[in-house]
Formats: structure tokens, sequence, C-alpha cells
């Protein structure tokens, strides 16, 4: 592997990128008459939220779940889980992106007939998930909307 293959890549998601996202997950979704929606908090809150309008959802709970800071994934612990009946079935559980799929794993563990969604999915997650809309590099970092804020930025040449 060179080094320009192992270096980390970056991947910026703009609010109306997020959007879209969303809106393409909802019509993979649409074929099915679902529950209710868990959103994985806090990447899943504002997919679940289009997910749940697009496809008028009303009932929706949150599986809260620590695994990151900025830049690194710790050991996952479950803060707050909703009680599902049926293993969860009819209910799509959705997430921002889906990196190792450790927090997909606890969600399966927890609720093993729901089905499992989300936006970016990455080689090692991808085989949690049911549902995902684009596929990213496993060396990929991805920032979302509510982590950035925009600023100018010098140009290269001159002194603007």
């Amino acid at each position: 592997m060179n080094e320009d293959q192992s270096a980390q890549k970056n991947l910026v998601v703009s609010w109306d990128g997020m959007h879209t996202a969303a809106v393409n997950l909802s019509e993979k979704l649409a074929q099915q008459n679902w529950i209710g929606i868990v959103s994985i908090t806090r990447g899943g809150l504002i997919p679940a939220c289009i997910v749940a309008r697009e496809l008028n959802i009303r009932l929706i709970e949150t599986l809260c779940v620590h695994s990151y800071d900025h830049q690194h994934q710790n050991n996952t612990r479950i803060l707050k889980q909703p009680s599902l009946q049926d293993d969860g079935k009819g209910w799509v559980i959705i997430d921002d992106l889906v990196d190792t799929g450790k927090t997909f794993d606890i969600a399966r563990d927890l609720y093993p007939k729901a089905h499992l969604a989300c936006l970016y999915a990455k080689p090692a997650g991808k085989p949690k998930v049911d549902d995902y809309v684009q596929d990213v590099a496993q060396t990929t970092w991805i920032h979302l909307p509510w982590d950035l804020s925009l600023q100018y930025r010098k140009p290269l040449v001159g002194n603007e």
C-alpha cells in the first residue's frame, strides 16, 4: 500500500447533502409501513427527522449510545434505550453512518427484528445494516454539517 492509500481522507457533508441522502434513504424505506423510527443519537437525529417527515411517521424513539469523540472510536456504551415490543419488528433504526458496526451490533442485539439503516457505510460496517445510501472508504473521516462552521480561508496566492 502506498502512502496516499493509507492516508486518511475527508468527506465534508453539507446540510443540503445530508438532506438529499436522508430523502434517498426514505425512498428505500417507503415500501414498508413502519410502526416508528428509533434514532441512534446523536448522529441519527437529523436523518431520522427527515425520514419521519418524508414517510409521515410520528412515533420516534431514541437509542442513546456513546462511542465517538471528535476523531476516535471509544468503548461503546448504552446511555438510554427504548422499550420496543416484538424484538423491534416494524421499527426502523437510523444512524448517520456505520463505521466498524459496533453501534449497529448493539442495536441488532437489542432489537433483532428491527430494520437497520444509515446514510453512509464504510466496508467494515456495511454488513451490519439492512439499507444505506452511500459507500465511503474505511479511511475516510466524515465531517457532518452540525460539526462544522463556514469561515474565510486565505487564497493560496496573494494577500487577500
